[in-house]
């Protein structure tokens, strides 16, 4: 967004879960990422939503660790960090915001859950807005439908809303559909619409290729709206 280089819940390992030594247990990715982590400019700011695996991955955190990077995660989170690494690290809870350089984030209540581990249920999570340069990105984090997003919805429109699709079937309680993550963007008020969480990882029991194409079929008319339907894909504002 403008001069600043944003990442939000970075995983580039071939496999997430538990690390004991150098061996990793827990689920392969089904496609490599769209991008080799040595491809991507430093980022100015990480945004972490929660601590699943599959959204906040040492490895990843760690390779990404710099003086010039700051991370914005959910409240009690950050000591899962190595935190003198980083530039700063701030844990945002419900209604809090943070000033990055041009880049305002704030945290809303999403419907999920933040535990890592059974004994950790204490952890937040977290929806975010971010604004900066004129430009205005909700980003979902991980959701099942909540009439949250609605509260969002301004006179102002926001360009993009970046929502979860996939990992529905059977966890509705915890993940939206894809006709709701449409709804919710669209309580926003979002004008565009990238689809992320699908996929990537086996986490549910519907097929691989289903969240996109019902996203598509959602859309209808409105298929520009899609900021990408491809994994590797890139679009601009």
């Amino acid at each position: 967004m403008g001069e600043t280089t944003i990442l939000t819940d970075p995983v580039f390992s071939n496999r997430i879960g538990i690390g004991i030594g150098p061996v990793t247990i827990g689920m392969k990715r089904l496609r490599p990422p769209a991008m080799e982590l040595a491809s991507i400019p430093k980022p100015d700011l990480i945004l972490l939503s929660h601590a699943h695996f599959d959204h906040f991955d040492l490895p990843s955190l760690r390779a990404l660790e710099s003086k010039s990077t700051t991370v914005i995660t959910a409240s009690k989170t950050g000591d899962l960090l190595r935190l003198p690494r980083y530039a700063a690290v701030h844990e945002l809870g419900w209604g809090e915001s943070r000033q990055v350089g041009p880049v305002t984030v704030r945290a809303f209540q999403v419907r999920h859950w933040g535990a890592r581990m059974q004994t950790d249920r204490y952890r937040g999570f977290n929806g975010y807005t971010i604004e900066a340069d004129g430009e205005r990105v909700v980003f979902g984090g991980d959701t099942a439908l909540t009439d949250r997003f609605c509260a969002l919805k301004s006179s102002k429109p926001w360009d993009l809303a970046i929502m979860p699709i996939g990992a529905y079937d059977p966890w509705i309680y915890a993940h939206c559909t894809p006709e709701q993550a449409w709804r919710m963007g669209n309580d926003a008020g979002a004008e565009h619409f990238l689809p992320i969480h699908h996929q990537t990882f086996a986490l549910s029991r519907e097929p691989l290729a289903e969240p996109i194409m019902r996203l598509r079929n959602i859309a209808g008319g409105e298929q520009s709206r899609i900021a990408l339907s491809e994994i590797g894909a890139e679009w601009r504002l």
